[in-house]
């Protein structure tokens, strides 16, 4: 980093519940060419996943990015079982986190990519993640050794019920919604920091792909290039969904084509009233001023 740069930030705080164990970064052995893939969760972590597998191993059709690229501080399997398998990976490693900055160990080497995308089409992908998980995510989440806080229950029947909780109890059941864009938003002008828009990369995935692959230093073999931007595509990925999924979809009904829904914006429009979309512009504009809350609204920076 140049002398001009920000600081790179400090961990200032453990964050644990029926998801996180964020002490796990505490015993983690970065490499310099390490890449950690951050959202708040269900704003394109998947997709961006397999872009980077694809740049990383040039397109190639096996890649199984679940199991590739964990997600670390998820609690479950436990660290040390976690740790010894990315530990032993021998590829350029790309792990994935849902923590905001201050909850992370961060490397002034790594390259940190974090992918944003409105709230709102964030909680309807959620709410289909939540409602079809099966008994296997409950008792992976609420029953295994480690759990801080009270258990994960199944959402209720509504979805605008559900976005009024979320909105109102700010990310529950999951995790705090503002403060994660704020602190990622906040660390925007370092070095090795690309923030990338969920909405952006609808609008144009080739562009984007190779804007990533720029950032991490990634020659592009242009005689792979259709074979990339057709692993990339939404339908290869929902035709391939095994190889995305977590555990391969194991944790939903109906599997990891579940899991890849689709993949779509704007469904919020014709459920949630004025009032409710009232309310969600208002909190993003407190919570995250007018450029950060223009930026997740529309990927524009």
């Amino acid at each position: 980093m140049n002398a001009s740069s920000p600081l790179a930030p400090r961990k200032q705080r453990e964050l644990h519940n029926h998801h996180f164990d964020s002490t796990i970064w505490n015993n983690f052995r970065f490499r310099d060419d390490d890449i950690i893939i951050g959202t708040y969760a269900k704003s394109g972590t998947t997709w961006t996943q397999q872009i980077i597998g694809q740049l990383i191993f040039n397109g190639a059709t096996d890649i199984d990015v679940g199991e590739l690229s964990p997600w670390l501080d998820l609690r479950v399997p436990p660290q040390a079982v976690k740790l010894a398998a990315v530990e032993a990976q021998t590829h350029r490693r790309f792990l994935k986190t849902h923590l905001p900055v201050d909850a992370l160990v961060f490397s002034p080497k790594a390259k940190y990519i974090y992918i944003g995308r409105d709230g709102r089409d964030v909680l309807f992908s959620l709410y289909n993640h939540h409602a079809n998980a099966n008994a296997t995510f409950y008792a992976a989440l609420n029953d295994t050794p480690g759990r801080v806080g009270p258990p994960i229950e199944p959402p209720p029947a509504s979805i605008r019920e559900y976005f009024t909780d979320w909105l109102e109890r700010d990310g529950h059941p999951f995790w705090p919604f503002w403060e994660n864009i704020r602190s990622w938003w906040d660390v925007r002008d370092l070095p090795n920091v690309l923030l990338v828009h969920f909405a952006e990369l609808k609008a144009d995935m080739p562009g984007q792909i190779r804007r990533i692959a720029e950032f991490l230093d990634i020659a592009i073999d242009e005689t792979r290039w259709p074979a990339i931007l057709e692993h990339c595509s939404f339908e290869y990925m929902k035709d391939h969904a095994d190889r995305s999924a977590p555990l391969g979809g194991a944790l939903w009904d109906g599997g990891a084509r579940t899991f890849i829904h689709k993949g779509t914006n704007g469904r919020w429009r014709d459920v949630l009233t004025p009032a409710d979309i009232e309310a969600y512009e208002s909190r993003a504009l407190e919570n995250l001023g007018p450029r950060c809350a223009a930026w997740l609204a529309t990927g524009k920076l």
